[in-house]
């Protein structure tokens, strides 16, 4: 059939990955460090990928191609487990998963270093918005620099908590969008918000705020503040 559907021009891609995470869908894969479109059937032509590509390498055309294929796309995603599921950009270090630990973070003795880490990865817009350790959830959404200006951070904030992290003055675009599909597609059962004391982190805090309104859930929220010298601010 003659429909809308995205091409991917191989010259402009840098091999970021930022169209595999935003397609929903899976249609699209990182491939020998470019980006591909791997299932015709899968690209629903509605361009989530385009805005997050950086360089122009993704456009609409008009072509033959099979029909979106909805029922194939769900599928795919319940015989594709989140946690086995490569991310995007290919890199062994952003393999999506949940973390078994001898000790459970929970209990981990205070003081004895061990990591209360649950799941990777943590990074807001490599995260899979429906990974299964979000059901139930006790999410933190933290400004990367907290965990470096407050010397008790795992045993304080990530200890039991489902880590997300980015930094609103740094990365491109905003965070609401995704968080909003978090928390209305999982059973989340609160929001912590860990910011710095700079203006620029108010972004975070505010993508968190704007992303439980459009949800329309009420979950219980909180914001803690961390100063630049690693104390918390009342």
């Amino acid at each position: 059939m003659l429909r809308k559907i995205i091409r991917i021009n191989g010259d402009l891609c840098n091999g970021c990955g930022a169209c595999a995470s935003a397609c929903h869908e899976g249609a699209i894969e990182m491939i020998d460090g470019k980006a591909k479109l791997i299932r015709e059937d899968y690209c629903d032509g509605l361009g989530d990928c385009l805005p997050v590509c950086p360089t122009g390498a993704i456009t609409f055309e008009e072509r033959e191609a099979p029909a979106y294929d909805e029922e194939a796309v769900r599928r795919a995603k319940v015989q594709m487990h989140p946690a086995a599921k490569p991310m995007p950009c290919g890199c062994p270090g952003t393999f999506a998963k949940a973390i078994k630990r001898e000790e459970k973070p929970a209990e981990a003795p205070r003081g004895s270093g061990v990591s209360c880490l649950s799941q990777w990865p943590v990074q807001i817009k490599l995260v899979p918005v429906n990974a299964p350790y979000f059901d139930g959830a006790k999410l933190l959404v933290a400004a990367d620099c907290t965990a470096f200006a407050y010397g008790n951070f795992h045993e304080d904030f990530i200890r039991g908590h489902v880590t997300l992290i980015g930094c609103p003055k740094l990365d491109d675009g905003d965070y609401a969008e995704k968080l909003t599909r978090i928390i209305a597609e999982n059973d989340i059962k609160s929001v912590t918000v860990v910011r710095m004391e700079v203006p620029c982190c108010g972004g975070i805090e505010h993508a968190v705020l704007r992303a439980l309104q459009t949800a329309g859930k009420w979950i219980p929220w909180q914001v803690i503040t961390v100063g630049t010298d690693g104390r918390i601010l009342d």
